[in-house]
């Protein structure tokens, strides 16, 4: 589990590319939302380490958040060979985020 969002100029095409599963989460350390978002997500990855995790920190004007739509924070986007397959927004339970992860686990 990546723990710190990091600025990045990933493009679409990139993420596009990326073969496997993996939960792209879109937000900013000092989100509240984000904050209280990671111990359900911890759980969850615990068990589905075969998961990629990269959380990219978001603002306004960053091109990949703009091209996932994302409005709100935490934004997860659950990715399965490049393709969005599910997505979760503002979880706060691990209920929120297994069927995102049912979709894209092997």
């Amino acid at each position: 589990m990546q723990t710190e969002y990091v600025h990045c100029d990933l493009s679409r095409a990139e993420v596009e590319g990326w073969p496997g599963p993996t939960i792209l989460e879109f937000g900013a350390g000092w989100c509240g939302h984000c904050q209280a978002a990671q111990v359900p997500l911890a759980e969850v990855l615990a068990a589905a380490a075969e998961v990629k995790h990269v959380k990219v920190e978001d603002a306004p004007g960053r091109r990949l958040g703009r091209s996932f739509g994302v409005k709100l924070w935490p934004t997860f986007v659950f990715l399965k060979d490049g393709v969005e397959v599910a997505r979760a927004v503002r979880p706060t339970t691990t209920g929120e985020l297994q069927p995102g992860l049912a979709q894209i686990a092997d």
